[in-house]
């Protein structure tokens, strides 16, 4: 009965602290929001707004977490747990970044050579140990003592290893960082938030809180999960957001930026369709060129009507890059459709050929681009020697005098683009035939053989069977090869110099946008231009879904 006693009294003890510690980090942010707008005028506006709102989810979180401990209740040590362990997250990071340890990673990789033979030590230690394993000796003095060498030797090979490589230097250096005031704020954060994520995980705090074991699978679930949320977070949701701010400003990452509304949307947008009097009349006549560029014009018998734009290098990405859709896509598909057939069968060396397909998917694209630079040289290439050596054949075989076009795959901007169309869609065939043939082995084999017995044949079958029982892959296939191809950038900045082309022939959405973002460092504009690409790239695949619904054959 003492000790029960004890325990509750050791528990309400931690409770009391606990409530106290909410109401001080509530309070502490409350006056980091003071701090941030009355001490920090430097910030801009939109830093303080997202410190602001970070401070004030804390506050109010905290305090909810207070008023929950003193009704004993789970919630708030779900809110306490969640709170301390981002805290936490937060100062190991900011320890990290006074102790310097990412510059001393960057040395470390300077270094990492000199220390490989002394890894071998650590190996070799390693090995020895494992020899019990294949050499049992029964004297067990003797196995301890062959463990023993085996851990010192690793623990030698590994020291000296450090002292090759000078990370006990750093180690050193990186520890004598925290006298500084900021490296001890970090660590009295990080010993604060790890003394209290560990109270809350004592016994009889989660038994006075009425903790269940779903309750604690929640946690355990969402803690195995932290990782890659936190990721999430911070390296795609947090860029996207703030992206998206962007884009409303005139941010030029030099200067602070200014909100300047829908001005990066309205020149995008702004376009203008004019009639013309006759098909080649000057754009200067029609339009004020100060503002508006000609971008193309349709010619329809003795009229014409031109079309003109304030950004006309974002229509013709726009262009480019749906042209390179429409072709790039069903060259990526439809063959794969086939050769997913093909290899579908069971005839001799198929999984050879599966692999062979699949390769180019796989290879480093910077490689695949600088190999189809040299095919597509219209001097050595051998693409234009094969087709040099088919045209003489032609001429011989049938007296004709077919000349050679000695094509200029990458300098003329009739053909730049389906140059580039080719590469993609010979890289992603490999990868689309793959996903088709998983989808065909799901096909149940019975569905083949009824209708067999009915008497249909090979086609009957495909059409039958296949194509519809693919329905799903193949809606997956086409989604993700438009989004992708949407996004096309490497093979382009790669292959083409300049990356724009000859005559803008090649420049797509996210050329424009890098180059607008990174080369004239416009990233208000970019950003803006990135939204535009989003919102095209999601109405394509949402037109491809209700396609998908529409035309499925199965019931939801």
């Amino acid at each position: 009965m003492k000790t029960q006693s004890r325990i509750d009294a050791q528990t309400n003890l931690i409770l009391r602290i606990h409530i106290i510690w909410r109401g001080l980090l509530a309070l502490m942010a409350a006056l980091s929001v003071w701090m941030i707008w009355a001490r920090m005028a430097e910030l801009p506006v939109w830093q303080k707004i997202l410190f602001s709102l970070a401070a004030i989810l804390v506050m109010v979180f905290s305090s909810y977490g207070a008023y929950q401990f003193s009704k004993h209740n789970h919630s708030g040590r779900m809110i306490s747990l969640t709170l301390d362990y981002l805290g936490f997250v937060v100062c190991f990071v900011f320890a990290l970044n006074v102790g310097e340890f990412f510059i001393g990673i960057d040395a470390l990789g300077e270094n990492f050579g000199k220390g490989i033979p002394y890894l071998g030590i650590t190996v070799l230690g390693y090995f020895l140990g494992m020899l019990e394993e294949y050499f049992p000796t029964r004297n067990n003095a003797s196995e301890n003592s062959l463990k023993t060498v085996s851990k010192w030797v690793m623990l030698s090979g590994f020291l000296l290893f450090l002292w090759q490589v000078k990370a006990l230097n750093g180690i050193v250096y990186f520890f004598g960082k925290f006298a500084q005031p900021g490296g001890m704020v970090a660590v009295i954060g990080l010993m604060v938030f790890g003394l209290s994520l560990w109270s809350m995980n004592r016994p009889n705090v989660a038994q006075a809180l009425n903790v269940k074991t779903r309750h604690e699978q929640v946690i355990n679930g969402w803690l195995f999960l932290s990782p890659n949320l936190l990721g999430f977070l911070i390296f795609f949701a947090g860029p996207l957001l703030l992206s998206f701010y962007f884009s409303f400003t005139d941010s030029d990452a030099i200067r602070t930026p200014n909100w300047v509304g829908f001005d990066n949307y309205a020149k995008i947008l702004n376009i203008k369709f004019i009639t013309l009097d006759v098909p080649d009349q000057l754009a200067r006549d029609v339009v004020d060129i100060k503002v508006y560029d000609e971008v193309g014009r349709f010619t329809f018998g003795d009229r014409g009507i031109l079309f003109a734009a304030e950004d006309k290098f974002f229509w013709l990405a726009l262009r480019n890059t749906l042209t390179f859709v429409l072709f790039a896509v069903p060259l990526s598909v439809l063959p794969a459709l086939v050769l997913s057939n093909v290899l579908n069968s069971k005839l001799p060396g198929m999984k050879f050929y599966r692999a062979v397909y699949f390769m180019p998917s796989i290879a480093a694209v910077v490689g695949i681009s600088l190999v189809w630079q040299w095919l597509y040289n219209a001097t050595i290439g051998y693409i234009n020697y094969f087709i040099t050596l088919g045209i003489e054949f032609w001429n011989n075989l049938f007296n004709v005098a077919i000349i050679d076009p000695k094509i200029q795959w990458v300098s003329d901007e009739k053909t730049a683009l389906f140059a580039i169309i080719i590469i993609a869609a010979w890289q992603t065939m490999g990868f689309n035939t793959v996903l088709f043939l998983a989808g065909l082995q799901n096909i149940p084999g019975e569905l083949y053989e009824a209708a067999t017995v009915d008497g249909a044949g090979a086609w009957d079958k495909f059409w039958g069977i296949t194509l519809p029982m693919l329905a799903p892959t193949t809606f997956y296939v086409v989604s993700t090869t438009t989004i992708q191809a949407m996004q096309v950038f490497e093979q382009v900045f790669i292959l083409m110099n300049p990356p724009e082309g000859p005559n803008n022939s090649t420049i797509t959405l996210v050329l424009y946008l890098y180059r607008s973002g990174f080369q004239n460092f416009k990233q208000g504009y970019a950003s803006a231009i990135a939204w535009v690409l989003f919102i095209v790239i999601f109405g394509l695949t949402l037109i491809q879904f209700q396609r998908q619904r529409r035309s499925s054959i199965y019931e939801s």
